[in-house]
């Protein structure tokens, strides 16, 4: 009798070796004889994972059948994949998880809410730029080779030097109860969104009074006003802001304003109240007590910032998020202001006169209630030789001149031809400029820079100007009347 070969069998466990396989049928059960583990097919089977590999030792006597371990091309493959730090892999461990996406989703949060137009906006970035440099090197040995990883890692080396941060410094948190600044709004603001309140950005408001006078009210809503004398602007909690107008042209109930004065009311420990004072021809870089920031350390919650000696000045209030612009232009002063709506609207019933809140008295209005200084109606066309004797400019004249500065034929256009026309003063050409400008730079909403006069029944006027000269001819002999 011819003696039969013994086939023999692969055990259940890691893979080791890759041997030959014999021209035979498949393998039956394994033999209780421990021997040599050798390729029983052609490399048509996938390897088994390392965890499979312990599960299949740990219940090798209810196993049938033997585990297949990988064919060589792909033990290469794997091998090369290891090598490039792709994949990671040892000991049958689990391999640490890359966070890079939690590090740039922790930072989009922390810089989402960020204005660039409003204060300490640098501070605040370059902290965020330092908190998401600090997740990624926490993160980088188990993102090495990840290539989001490297190049949220290059973004942010360019970030930090575009805004000139330091790699040193104190950096934002996801946890606000940690880094919560009580002197600095938007901390306050993120505190309460990450405590489960408003889920929405801080809503800001603005305000700005310039010309003789033209005032924009926190509603957006565009008014020509007389008010002679001290009124204010705004009155809350947190802020007074008053100004005095005088008559501009002797005879005419236009007004202009020649003192501002400013009162930052003290405020826990973040500042002791400041007061600030303009006055024609004086326009001081410092408070009144002649300081030019107030609270402590280097972080100043309050500081005056002169941007053209003598004519321009910013003040800043990082704890309460607000902005100021005080201008000299010719003989008059101007103002803007961005505030935080819940901050804005926090006052007494007592003080409920403040213009930038519900606008001027309806007594005190000279145009039409509406902002629309065009569109005053019903009285008879005086001959545009009354404009010329009052200022010395036409309406022909005056259009030209506001054109060159303002393109755009919007309210402020307008109001910058009112002006030449009631007092002949080609400085109020450049206030309507700069007010603009202010609100480019202030006003946090966009779509609303402009504001375009309406018709009776609210649709913008058409590409005919008639109306408009035949308006402002009609309110300047209202003014004068």
């Amino acid at each position: 009798m011819m003696r039969k070969k013994r086939k023999r069998g692969v055990p259940p466990g890691p893979c080791r070796s890759h041997g030959p396989r014999p021209a035979t049928a498949p393998a039956p059960p394994p033999s209780p004889e421990p021997t040599r583990p050798a390729w029983t097919g052609m490399g048509l089977r996938a390897a088994p994972s390392c965890a499979a590999a312990a599960a299949a030792a740990a219940g090798a006597e209810q196993r049938r059948r033997p585990r297949l371990c990988p064919p060589p091309p792909l033990a290469l493959l794997l091998l090369l994949l290891l090598s490039l730090g792709l994949l990671h892999a040892g000991d049958c461990q689990q391999p640490a998880q890359c966070r890079i996406q939690k590090c740039t989703t922790d930072f989009v949060s922390l810089t989402s809410h960020l204005n660039s137009a409003i204060d300490g906006f640098d501070s605040e970035f370059c902290k965020a730029l330092r908190a998401y440099a600090s997740c990624t090197q926490r993160t980088s040995k188990a993102c090495r080779g990840n290539l989001v990883y490297h190049s949220a890692v290059l973004g942010i080396s360019d970030l930090m030097s575009q805004r000139n941060c330091s790699k040193d410094g104190p950096t934002s948190s996801t946890n606000p109860e940690v880094t919560h600044d009580p002197c600095n709004y938007h901390s306050h603001a993120e505190a309460r969104e990450h405590r489960g309140g408003d889920q929405n950005p801080p809503s800001y408001l603005f305000c700005g009074l310039f010309g003789d006078p033209h005032l924009r009210t926190f509603k957006d809503h565009f008014q020509t006003c007389k008010v002679e004398g001290a009124w204010p602007l705004i009155d809350n909690n947190y802020l007074s802001v008053q100004v005095t107008n005088v008559p501009v042209v002797p005879g005419s109930s236009a007004t202009a304003t020649n003192k501002i004065t400013i009162i930052f009311k003290a405020h826990h420990e973040c500042t002791d109240q400041k007061v600030y004072q303009a006055v024609t021809d004086d326009l001081p870089a410092a408070f009144v007590d002649g300081t030019t920031s107030g609270g402590d350390g280097d972080a100043k919650s309050l500081h005056i910032v002169e941007r053209e000696s003598g004519r321009y000045v910013e003040m800043h209030a990082r704890y309460l998020g607000t902005t100021v612009f005080v201008r000299q232009l010719g003989r008059y002063l101007t103002l803007a202001i961005r505030m935080p709506e819940d901050l804005a609207m926090s006052y007494e019933e007592s003080q409920d006169l403040q213009l930038c809140v519900n606008g001027c008295p309806l007594s005190e209005r000279i145009d039409d209630g509406q902002g629309q200084v065009s569109a005053i109606l019903g009285h008879s066309l005086p001959h545009t030789s009354l404009a010329q004797a009052w200022s010395g400019y036409t309406l022909e004249t005056a259009n030209t001149q506001c054109h060159e500065k303002m393109p755009v034929k919007d309210i402020y256009f307008q109001s910058c031809v009112f002006d030449l026309l009631t007092t002949g003063d080609a400085n109020f050409t450049t206030a309507a400029h700069s007010a603009l400008e202010d609100v480019e730079a202030l006003h946090p909403r966009k779509e609303r820079w402009h504001i375009f006069p309406s018709s009776s029944n609210g649709t913008p006027h058409g590409g005919s100007h008639l109306p408009v000269i035949l308006g402002l001819t009609c309110l300047i002999l209202t003014v004068f009347l």
